[in-house]
């Protein structure tokens, strides 16, 4: 079969590293051709060294020489957002998988695109700002666009059996027959805590997640459920359906990764550890199933899976996404931007934790969404919108 070769977007974080895990358990399927790193040049450094891509990609161009010094071999450098671009569209290359926080992945995933490069898209971001324009290009240019977020590739999985081309190299799924989608979430930290307790909690206390070892943003994101809220937004996009059929489920213990009902009733679900690998490497080598060295569930000593419904009324993230989803147009990118101003003032202590999605509905509904927007469009309401959660959050202090 032949070797995946792909640039990873976002190389010295979880996703990143993870992604370098799977390519030493399966060098016959995956090769990394190129990294790119924002501004932790120390660490990509490393990270180069240990694998010896021809290609590299520092953001922060403060820091090349860092990146320089720190390297034991010559590759070719890029830098800055206009190098990112360029690395997203190495002519050898067949894969870019985005795993960059935050909209800075918007513009190298329509490079990608744009060069003929299939994506593997972590970060939800993309497809909650852009997903309308960035689907539309891949369809047109017939680019795979494949989940790598748990809860999505679970989904396209359970899909799999759908599939309206049978045997096909295609990722167009048939969801004619989907009754919901259902992403799991683990509840993080604040699951079980009383709503008026919320006010008090600490920096450190929603960075303690219960089941992922994730980067801070993400991490306060699944303490508010505004991670689930953006994978509400994506799932609409990825798979084609409508916002009323993606549900959310809260699922303690992160095995069930998500399901599909369909309309005869019966649910498929995919289970798997809790270990970014298995997302990732189905990416890599779908439409193959290839052995590794992950470890396999021990159904003996599963004692119990547990859904709950979420509590909507003390979590608002969700109820706000599904608004920003149904509406659509700029809106979802305001959502996005200004929990991103929001996560930023709790973590620099500057707000208290009910004070982010307070945030982010003030912004949403100061904003007249625009339909159908081009790029320019989305990215002006993305600025305006952290510029007015600045505003805001500076006004709670006032």
């Amino acid at each position: 079969m032949k070797r995946k070769r792909v640039v990873v977007l976002g190389a010295t974080g979880s996703i990143g590293q993870s992604a370098l895990k799977v390519a030493r358990d399966i060098p016959e399927r995956m090769e990394i051709v190129g990294l790119a790193a924002n501004s932790n040049a120390e660490k990509l450094a490393a990270t180069a060294n240990q694998i010896c891509p021809e290609s590299l990609c520092l953001v922060d161009e403060t820091k090349i020489e860092i990146l320089r010094r720190g390297l034991e071999y010559k590759p070719r450098i890029f830098s800055g957002e206009v190098g990112l671009c360029e690395i997203a569209s190495l002519t050898n290359a067949d894969m870019v998988l985005i795993a960059i926080v935050g909209t800075g992945g918007l513009r190298p995933a329509l490079a990608a695109i744009e060069a003929g490069k299939d994506l593997a898209v972590a970060s939800k971001e993309i497809l909650v700002m852009a997903g309308e324009i960035v689907m539309r290009e891949a369809r047109d240019k017939s680019i795979q666009v494949l989940p790598v977020d748990s809860e999505h590739n679970a989904i396209f999985q359970c899909l799999e059996g759908k599939r309206s081309t049978p045997n096909a190299e295609s990722s167009t799924l048939d969801v004619s027959d989907v009754r919901r989608i259902i992403l799991t979430a683990s509840g993080g930290p604040f699951r079980e805590t009383p709503a008026k307790q919320l006010v008090d909690v600490t920096v450190e206390q929603a960075l303690k997640h219960p089941t992922w070892n994730m980067g801070p943003k993400i991490t306060i994101d699944s303490a508010t459920l505004f991670n689930k809220g953006l994978e509400m937004i994506e799932a609409h996009w990825l798979f084609g359906v409508e916002m009323k059929r993606v549900e959310v489920v809260i699922h303690p213990q992160s095995i069930v990764h998500s399901m599909v009902e369909f309309a005869d009733g019966s649910t498929l679900a995919q289970l798997s550890h809790s270990n970014m690998c298995f997302p990732i490497q189905y990416a890599v080598t779908w439409p193959d199933r290839v052995p590794n060295t992950l470890p396999p569930l021990d159904f003996s000593k599963l004692s119990k899976l547990e859904f709950f419904t979420p509590r909507y009324h003390d979590f608002p993230a969700l109820k706000l996404a599904r608004r920003a989803g149904e509406t659509g147009g700029t809106l979802p990118a305001v959502m996005n931007a200004a929990n991103e101003i929001a996560v930023a003032a709790f973590l620099d202590r500057q707000v208290r934790f009910p004070q982010i999605w307070q945030t982010v509905e003030e912004v949403m509904n100061r904003h007249a969404s625009v339909a159908h927007p081009d790029l320019d469009a989305i990215l002006r309401a993305d600025q305006w919108a952290r510029e007015e959660a600045m505003g805001y959050v500076k006004s709670l202090h006032r």
